[in-house]
């Protein structure tokens, strides 16, 4: 657990803080020889056009920020409404929410990223909405199975006796009641965004040069991977890191938020 808290907060710092520690502007060329290797001048290298390879993707860092949160944001609100709404009214209501989930699920994810991506025209704006229109899914089910979990218990049934608004006892009690997965599915979904963006990015359905997206720096320098390998190296380990950190601080959210886990753990303390 403390490990995921360490590299999340590591990886927040860098998304905040990356253009101003950043040595050199991103699309500032001829910094250094071009395909120089890392060195203390350059401590990920120069690229084909002689920009600093570390500066770049400490600047792509923003945008990865950008996309985990807006993918989350979006996907995250839509799923959950949707699973509320689902879950909370039953009948024919939910089940043309779950078959139309069903029709989503049916097709591959990142394809159907790359389909809505591509008819938007590519760009990094275009990726955010294709990766959140297939995520949703998730946190509409993730939502539903909660709610239904919920509203069978004695505190819904006591405020239905007394003859609360629906809509009232579904937002102000099952709701708060409910979030709490899905707050750990959207710490794993940040990672997952930053992964799904770069894969778009990397076939030219998302960010475009001269963005320096992480996906778009490797794309750029897969030409040049036996000849200067740290060009696409250090973005991929980049968007590695990333993944990992925000699984491992999923996992965290997951225990502290699971009483269950959380008094296993203190056992076994």
């Amino acid at each position: 657990m403390a490990v995921g808290l360490v590299l999340g907060a590591l990886y927040v710092f860098v998304f905040l803080a990356g253009p101003s520690i950043a040595p050199y502007p991103s699309d500032k060329m001829r910094v250094g020889p071009p395909l120089e290797g890392p060195s203390r001048q350059h401590f990920f290298g120069t690229d084909e056009f002689g920009r600093d390879v570390y500066s770049r993707v400490l600047q792509g860092a923003p945008i990865s920020l950008r996309v985990g949160a807006l993918v989350v944001l979006i996907a995250g609100g839509i799923g959950s409404l949707i699973g509320l709404a689902s879950g909370f009214t039953g009948g024919w209501l939910d089940e043309v929410m779950m078959r139309a989930t069903d029709i989503f699920l049916a097709f591959p994810g990142l394809v159907m990223a790359l389909i809505i991506a591509s008819a938007l025209g590519a760009s990094i704006e275009s990726a955010i909405i294709g990766i959140a229109l297939v995520r949703w899914t998730g946190y509409a089910r993730l939502m539903r199975s909660c709610v239904l979990a919920e509203k069978g218990k004695d505190y819904v049934l006591a405020g239905r006796a007394l003859g609360a608004q629906p809509l009232r006892l579904a937002w102000k009690h099952v709701l708060p009641n409910s979030y709490a997965p899905t707050l750990v599915q959207a710490t794993l979904d940040f990672g997952l965004a930053i992964l799904l963006a770069a894969g778009l990015s990397f076939i030219g359905a998302g960010a475009q040069p001269p963005i320096p997206e992480w996906g778009a720096l490797v794309a750029g320098g897969r030409q040049y991977v036996q000849a200067a390998w740290w060009i696409p190296v250090f973005p991929g380990l980049a968007i590695f890191g990333a993944v990992l950190a925000f699984n491992l601080l999923g996992d965290a959210l997951r225990d502290l938020l699971d009483p269950r886990l959380r008094d296993e753990m203190q056992r076994r303390a």
